[in-house]
């Protein structure tokens, strides 16, 4: 067994490195309040780095696969970081940031199709699911510790906002990707170990888990408790809860169009 890649199957996309490009010149716009479009800047700033991390989520999982058996991951160019490669484009990009724009909430969807077939071993097929979910963990692990290293001075006042936003989308990603919802990876890391009836069983109602998952959070009661949980996780990390209501107010950009932002979110 292989797990070799031919040199251009793992060539980083040009897609892919704009919109790495695109994020840097956005954090940049941010930090330094260029042309007073500092709305915009979190907008682009903020998506940018969540489809950056959906690409490593996905990457993560093809990168996990490929050393486990499946080379075929290099061929469909799932390790080269593009979207548009993956297989359920709308699942993996679209319906994510929807998510973001619609609610504040961070949820990647399935993407790349794993030839299940050529892996071996129980272990294998639960650490392929797990590694989208710990990129993430990673992630915010990154974005929260100018936070909790209190490392903020002389940071702009609006990029501290962005990043606790990004902060939460992270987060939220993680948690709820973990869930052990048909669909998600949290299930992908069980299944293994169920019995070939229950897999059987749940494999019809698997692309629906997303989608059930955010119709169920906005469910008021349950929208209420989830995030609770979260403000409690993220502030003991040191990210409080002003900064990221306030990063998602300055990402609505176009809500400042028509009617007047929170003056306490005010960043000059």
């Amino acid at each position: 067994m292989t797990t070799a890649a031919k040199r251009g199957d793992r060539r980083i996309s040009p897609v892919f490195l704009g919109i790495a490009a695109v994020t840097a010149v956005a954090g940049w716009a941010v930090w330094t309040g260029f042309a007073d479009a500092t709305g915009f800047a979190v907008f682009l700033f903020v998506t940018g780095a969540w489809i950056v991390s959906l690409c490593l989520h996905e990457y993560a999982h093809a990168r996990t696969a490929l050393h486990s058996g499946d080379t075929s991951v290099g061929t469909k160019g799932y390790l080269t970081l593009n979207p548009l490669a993956y297989t359920h484009a709308l699942l993996s990009i679209v319906l994510p940031v929807l998510f973001v724009i619609m609610g504040g909430i961070g949820l990647p969807g399935g993407a790349v199709y794993i030839e299940r077939g050529r892996i071996h071993g129980r272990w294998k097929h639960s650490l392929i699911s797990a590694a989208g979910p710990l990129t993430n963990v990673a992630f915010a692990i990154v974005c929260t510790a100018p936070f909790w290293l209190d490392a903020l001075d002389g940071v702009p006042v609006a990029f501290r906002y962005a990043l606790a936003f990004l902060t939460m989308l992270q987060v939220t990603a993680a948690i709820l990707n973990s869930l052990p919802i048909p669909g998600l990876d949290g299930y992908g890391v069980i299944e293994p170990w169920l019995s070939y009836r229950i897999r059987r069983q749940v494999e019809p109602i698997a692309p629906f888990g997303l989608i059930a998952v955010f119709a169920i959070l906005w469910i008021p009661e349950v929208n209420i408790v989830f995030f609770d949980g979260i403000h409690t996780l993220l502030g003991g990390l040191g990210v409080e809860e002003f900064q990221r209501y306030c990063g998602y107010d300055l990402y609505r950009f176009w809500r400042g169009l028509f009617d007047e932002r929170d003056p306490g979110c005010a960043v000059a």
